[in-house]
């Protein structure tokens, strides 16, 4: 695998590739090639030049000088071959906007070898999917919105931004990385009108497919001990029922 590291600080250069090499234990990653750039328009000379073919996957900075990483994903979008981009930023508060552009995946510094190991297994997983990552989920920016009614004014939200939807009790919430929102109408309407794009995994809560991070034990004060979802974009954990454990498995391993 050809990787390219994006970031204009030299010490997370150097940290992401000490990580690559720890990778390198994992018998499908054992031949990694690594190349650097400090800013985007290094990365564009290196990618152009072979129209995107050199490299299979990008490890994107967001915040840099001059262009920024998602400036730059987006122009690779244009490129003949665009590789695989994977962000790896200190920020969560980017996490939408990433996956619109189609991003494999979104790491968070300082960026665990195990979280790494992931982003790149499903770097190969979707480059072995015919149409490339892009067809390995339905998209999410084909502007579809959800109508919200928000302190007396009616608001069109996009849905690629929403994260879950939970109910409670009589409305439901609707949860994005920045904020929340309410509004009347039922889970089931709501699992049935996007299937393709959120799963049930308690019978309060839909989530986004496309922002599932991780499935982890969890202890409830009300349920016990349990599972729990960690999403892109948010702290919240949220409750998996025993019966949609493996569904949420499943999910993650696409």
């Amino acid at each position: 695998m050809n990787i390219l590291i994006v970031d204009d600080e030299a010490l997370a250069r150097s940290r992401l590739r000490t990580l690559l090499s720890d990778c390198a234990d994992a018998p499908s990653l054992q031949r990694l090639s690594v190349a650097e750039a400090a800013n985007a328009g290094e990365a564009l000379t290196q990618l152009s030049a072979t129209g995107g073919r050199a490299f299979d996957v990008v490890l994107l900075d967001i915040h840099m000088p001059g262009q920024d990483g998602l400036a730059l994903a987006h122009a690779l979008q244009a490129l003949p071959h665009p590789p695989a981009v994977v962000f790896v930023t200190a920020h969560m508060d980017h996490a939408v906007s990433a996956f619109e552009l189609d991003a494999v995946d979104y790491l968070t510094k300082p960026v665990r070898r195990e979280r790494l190991q992931q982003a790149l297994a499903k770097v190969q997983r979707s480059s072995r999917t015919p149409g490339s990552a892009a067809a390995a989920a339905p998209s999410v920016a084909d502007g579809e919105t959800l109508l919200i009614q928000d302190r007396g004014r009616t608001e069109r939200l996009p849905l690629a931004e929403v994260l879950y939807f939970k109910a409670e009790q009589k409305y439901v919430t609707v949860r994005t990385a920045t904020r929340s929102y309410i509004m009347d109408g039922a889970l089931s309407e709501l699992e049935a009108k996007f299937a393709p794009r959120f799963m049930r995994i308690h019978r309060n809560a839909l989530v986004a497919r496309r922002a599932v991070r991780a499935l982890e034990k969890h202890y409830d004060a009300e349920e016990g001990e349990g599972w729990a979802v960690r999403l892109q974009g948010s702290t919240e954990l949220l409750a998996v029922s025993r019966r949609q454990v493996a569904a949420v498995r499943e999910e993650l391993a696409r």
